[in-house]
C-alpha cells in the first residue's frame, strides 16, 4: 500500500495506519464503479465533521469570551462551510491524492469543492482514529491558523462600544465614558482623537475621521488592552 509520504508531509502528520488515510481519500464514486463492494470515505467524513465542529467550537469559545452564542455560531459557520474546507484541502494539494472513478476524474472531480471538503473532513476523521484527540486538535488548529487570525482581526467590526460595555459590566455597574481630546485639520479633512475612561481611569485612545469612529477605535483598543492583546 502506498504511504503517500509527500502528502503526509504536507499534512504535518504521519499515519501509523496508512490504510486509514487511503480510505479517507477514496471517493464514493469508486464504490459505484466497481462490481465488488468497496469502502469509501463517507463514514470517515461523518466522523471528521463532528471532530471539526467540536474543536473549532471550543477554540472560538476560548478566543472570544465576550461573544454570544449567535456570533460564535456565525464565526464557526464561516470556518467550516464547504468552500472554506475545500480551500483547506487545496492548501495541502488534496485533490491530486483522491482515488476517483474514471468518470468522476474525467468530470474534474479532483477540483470539485464538495469532493474536496468531504475528503478533508474524512482526513480529519482518519487522523482522529489514528492518533487521537490531541493529534487531531493540533492538525486542525494548524490548518485553520490563518482563518482564526482573520476572525480575530474582525472581532470588533460589529459593535466595539457595546462589547466593551459588556466586559466592564462584569466588574462594575459604571458605564464607560468617552471624551474628545483633540480635533485637527480643516473642515473637509478633520481627524479626531478620543479617550475612553472607566471609574476615573483612562483605558485607551483612538483616532478617526469622525468622533464616532474615534470612539469605536478607542473602545476596540481598550478591549485589546483588557484582554492582554498587543
Amino acid at each position: 500500500m502506498a504511504t503517500r509520504g509527500p502528502f503526509q508531509k504536507r499534512l504535518g502528520y504521519t499515519f501509523k495506519k496508512p490504510e486509514l488515510l487511503e480510505l479517507a481519500l477514496t471517493h464514493p464514486s469508486v464504490s459505484h464503479e466497481l462490481v465488488k463492494k468497496t469502502e469509501n470515505n463517507q463514514r470517515l467524513e461523518f466522523l471528521g465533521d463532528a471532530v471539526l465542529q467540536l474543536i473549532i467550537s471550543a477554540e472560538l469559545y476560548k478566543r472570544f469570551p465576550t461573544r454570544d452564542e449567535g456570533s460564535l455560531s456565525k464565526a464557526r459557520a464561516r470556518l467550516v462551510n464547504r468552500d472554506a474546507l475545500a480551500e483547506c484541502a487545496r492548501e495541502v494539494q488534496l485533490g491530486k491524492e483522491l482515488s476517483l472513478s474514471r468518470g468522476e476524474d474525467r468530470n474534474d472531480g479532483r477540483n470539485r469543492p464538495s469532493a474536496l471538503a468531504d475528503a478533508f473532513e474524512a482526513v480529519v476523521g482518519a487522523i482522529y482514529l489514528d492518533g487521537g484527540f490531541i493529534k487531531v486538535k493540533k492538525f486542525i488548529l494548524t490548518q485553520f491558523s490563518n482563518q482564526f487570525a482573520e476572525a480575530d482581526s474582525e472581532r470588533h467590526k460589529g459593535n466595539p462600544k457595546g462589547e466593551l460595555q459588556e466586559i466592564l459590566q462584569g466588574k462594575s455597574s459604571v458605564a464607560p465614558e468617552y471624551r474628545l481630546l483633540e480635533m485637527e485639520g480643516p473642515d473637509h479633512d478633520r481627524s479626531f482623537i478620543c479617550a475612553v475612561r472607566h471609574s476615573g481611569r483612562e483605558l485607551a485612545r483612538g483616532s478617526g475621521k469622525s468622533k464616532k469612529n474615534a470612539e469605536m477605535n478607542a473602545a476596540a483598543a481598550a478591549i485589546d488592552s483588557l484582554q492582554g492583546k498587543p
